[in-house]
Order: structure tokens, then C-alpha cells, then sequence
């Protein structure tokens, strides 16, 4: 390697001949070829490797796959040689060549000897940012994801309290209801029921299906009151509790003067008494199943959210992340925020990472629910683009001040105090969406209305 192979680098300009030559000295040109691996991720950062030609992919392990986190294809851009500033720090991923080219590797111990020589000064700097840098950046983002996750646990557990404590309290009352009937049968069986007696009561029974009728409650009321009525005149003791079911599953006095007429010779009581836990069973088990259901769907939605046991980059469509998102912010959403799905017809799938995507859609939708201060409207809409997906997420909030909006995306500005949000600034949202999605967010602001677009490509790779 010569001194003028370096020399039209960017990285080198204002270093000396000799300056290039003890570079040069002290490290080694290195040769890749597609698919070379030149470091691996965790592994001791000992060197410092500067693409002289070619491109590389940095790839990062996620869950049980490794994915493309950045691409070195510009002479002059570099990776690793911590080692020359901690001795603790590793590769931040692992590198691969994406085409033939080259490397200068330098020894992470003469890079930092060769940078302590020429710039002590600055060496003194690049120590303590580094350092200082990456233990907040780690406590913070431990912190706030921890916060975040504690926010979506609580969320999610809420969401899925009310259906399991129905389920648990319609299987309970089924134990009392299964009791009422088994003994209702044998009283039945005691007063010598004939086959054909049970047969027709049965006929009477499936005239009111699952044991639910679409009228207004007060009509029930008023229909109970007549059964009830009609129950006593005829001397049936349990009328009151007999009354109730038949009267919400749209029997009336008519349907037990029918039933008088087949239930004779004291099995009047059993026998309505058998219909009404019937019916009473029927109601309950559909309780049960549309909880458990309820249930099993927030159980889905939790699984679609975090993409569990599934590739990271996958054709996907965004608005099933979307729409698990918001079961995910349902218990913040509240009765306060009115969500209008303006999704568009037509819209294709697209090929994405749909686990940071739903990290996205979360910040976003988190960020407008605050603005608004749980009360107001949240529009999300999408609709294809030539090559693209445009997603919108709009809401009524009081707008961005323009000193906001103009800082919206740098890193570690926000305007939440400690302990709100879901720890994933707009910085990172836009990074996912432009560096590792190639896409745009942009954001347009005013009083009233407030809208974050994204704009994703329909492939991963159209624009590398």
C-alpha cells in the first residue's frame, strides 16, 4: 500500500506524508472478497478497519438472526478499533463483505499510540466522550425501556383482566346452573316425565336458541313481572328465579301457558325449572367462549406485536402492526380518543422489519395520545405510492411549537418528563425508518393537527 492510496481519502485529510507512512507501517492492507467475514460482533474490538474500496455489510443479531444494520460503501468510512479507548469495548456488529474491495486494518494499540503522539489533546477528549457516552447511553435506554415495558405489561394486563374475570365468573355461575339442571331432571324422573312430555318441553325450549333476546331492558323488566306473576298463580315456588331466565331469553306468559299444557301432574315447577337452567347454561357457555376468545385475541395481537417466532424481514402488511399496536395502547387510548382507521384499498404489502416498524408505531401513537391529553381524534391512514406505502398518523392536539418540530428528531431531545413516554425518541424512529428501511418520516405540524408520514419502500433493498 503507498501513501497516495490514501491520500484521496476524506478520513486522512491533514495528515502528513509521514504521518500516512507510520499508518501505513502499522497496519495491513486486507483483501475481501462477497460473503468474507472481516469481524464478528462481541468480539474484541482490536482493530480499526477503514473501507478503502468495495462495500460491506454490518450485520446485527437479533433474536436468532443476524440483519443488515448499516452498510459501509464510501472510502474513508470505518468501524471498530475501540480497544483504542477502552479496553473492554467489542465489535458493534459483525462485518461481511458485499462485494470485492479492500480494508486498512491498524491495531486498535497503534492507532491509539499513533493518535496519542499527533493529537494528545484531542485523545483526552475522544477517551471521555466515549466512555461517558456509551454508560448514559446504556442506564438511559435501560431505564426507559424498562419503563416502557412496565407500561405495555400494564396496558396488556388490564386489557386482558376484564375478559378473564368474566370467563371466571361465567364458569362459576355454570357449577350453580349445571346443579339447578341435574337436579330439575331428577325431580322429572321422580314425577315419571314421559318420553314424549320431555320431547315437547324440548320442542318449547330450542324455540328461543342460545337463550337471548334482542329487546330493551325494560321490556324484560315488565315481561319478568308477568312471568313471575303467572309462575306464583300456578304454584310454582322458585318463580323468581325461574322468571329471570325465561324472561331474557323472550319467553312470555303466552310460551307458559303452552308449557302448562305439557308439564302436568306436579312437573310444572321441574320442568321450567330444567328450561330456565338450560337456557341459563346456553347464555353463560357463550359468555365464556366470547371471553376466552377475547382472550386468546389479545394474546395474538401481543405475539403479532413482538413478531415472536417469526422472520425479521418479511412482506408484511403495516397496518396489522398498526392495528396490534393500538390493542397494545388500547388502556391509554381510554374513551377520551376516537381512533379513525382510513386505511386505503389496494395498498400492497411491503417488505420490512414489522417488529421495529410496531416500535415505531407505538412512539408515534404514544406521542399523539399525550398531545392530545386523552381526549381528541386519532386519525391513521394509508395509502400506495409509486413504489412506495405512505402511512399517516395524524392527531388533534394543540401542534408542535417550531422549536419542536426542528428538533423533533435529534437524539435524546424530548419534551416528556422522566418516567412518560415509551422510551423510543423520534431520533430512533427515524433512523429504523430511514437507515434501515431506506424510507422518510417527516412531520407537519399546526395548531389543531398534527401529522407524522412515513414513507416505506415496497422492497428492502430498492434504494441500496
Amino acid at each position: 500500500m503507498l501513501i497516495d492510496d490514501l491520500r484521496g481519502v476524506f478520513l486522512f485529510e491533514g495528515l502528513s506524508d509521514e504521518q500516512l507512512g507510520d499508518l501505513i507501517a502499522a497496519g495491513d492492507e486486507v483483501r475481501f472478497g462477497s460473503g468474507d467475514v472481516l469481524f464478528r460482533e462481541g468480539e474484541a474490538a482490536d482493530f480499526w478497519w477503514v473501507l478503502l474500496a468495495g462495500r460491506v455489510e454490518l450485520l446485527r443479531r437479533t433474536r436468532w438472526e443476524e440483519t443488515v444494520a448499516g452498510v459501509m460503501d464510501r472510502p474513508g468510512v470505518w468501524a471498530g478499533g475501540f480497544q483504542a479507548w477502552s479496553d473492554q469495548a467489542g465489535y458493534l456488529a459483525t462485518a461481511r463483505g458485499a462485494s470485492s474491495g479492500v480494508m486498512l486494518r491498524v491495531p486498535a494499540k497503534a492507532l491509539g499510540e499513533l493518535a496519542r503522539a499527533w493529537f494528545p489533546f484531542g485523545v483526552h477528549l475522544i477517551e471521555g466522550f466515549f466512555r461517558t457516552v456509551r454508560t448514559m447511553e446504556a442506564l438511559s435506554r435501560q431505564q426507559e425501556s424498562l419503563a416502557a415495558l412496565g407500561t405495555l405489561a400494564a396496558g396488556l394486563t388490564h386489557e386482558i383482566n376484564n375478559p378473564a374475570s368474566a370467563a371466571v365468573r361465567a364458569t362459576a355461575a355454570l357449577q350453580d346452573t349445571c346443579d339447578v339442571l341435574l337436579s330439575s331432571l331428577v325431580r322429572l324422573a321422580r314425577q315419571s316425565l314421559s318420553a314424549e312430555q320431555f320431547i315437547a318441553i324440548d320442542t318449547l325450549r330450542r324455540e328461543h336458541g342460545t337463550g337471548t333476546a334482542s329487546v330493551s331492558p325494560l321490556e324484560v323488566a315488565d315481561r319478568e313481572e308477568a312471568l313471575a306473576d303467572w309462575l306464583t298463580g300456578h304454584g310454582v315456588t322458585a318463580a323468581w328465579e325461574i322468571a329471570p331466565a325465561l324472561a331474557a331469553a323472550g319467553a312470555d306468559v303466552a310460551w307458559c301457558e303452552r308449557a302448562g299444557q305439557i308439564l302436568t301432574g306436579g312437573t310444572l315447577e321441574p320442568g321450567l325449572e330444567w328450561v330456565a337452567s338450560a337456557l341459563s347454561m346456553a347464555v353463560l357457555l357463550s359468555e365464556a367462549k366470547e371471553a376466552t376468545e377475547r382472550v386468546s385475541g389479545l394474546v395474538a395481537a401481543m405475539k403479532s406485536y413482538a413478531q415472536l417466532d417469526r422472520a425479521s424481514l418479511q412482506f408484511t402488511d403495516v397496518t396489522d402492526g398498526i392495528d396490534s399496536t393500538l390493542v397494545m395502547l388500547r388502556s391509554k387510548l381510554g374513551d377520551g380518543v376516537t381512533v379513525i382507521r382510513d386505511y386505503g384499498t389496494g395498498v400492497p404489502r411491503i417488505e420490512a422489519d414489522p417488529a421495529e416498524l410496531n416500535q415505531v408505531w407505538t412512539n408515534i401513537i404514544d406521542n399523539a395520545i399525550d398531545a392530545m391529553d386523552g381526549n381528541g381524534t386519532l386519525r391513521i391512514s394509508t395509502r400506495a405510492d409509486p413504489g412506495h406505502v405512505v402511512i399517516e398518523i395524524a392527531d388533534t392536539g394543540p401542534g408542535m411549537p417550531a422549536e419542536v418540530q426542528a428538533r423533533a428528531f435529534e437524539a435524546f431531545y424530548t419534551t416528556k418528563d422522566v418516567g412518560k413516554g415509551t422510551g423510543l425518541g423520534l431520533d430512533i424512529a427515524r433512523r429504523i425508518i430511514v437507515e434501515r428501511h431506506h424510507g422518510q418520516i417527516t412531520i407537519d405540524s399546526r395548531p389543531g393537527r398534527t401529522i407524522l408520514r412515513v414513507h416505506l419502500p415496497l422492497r428492502h433493498d430498492a434504494h441500496r
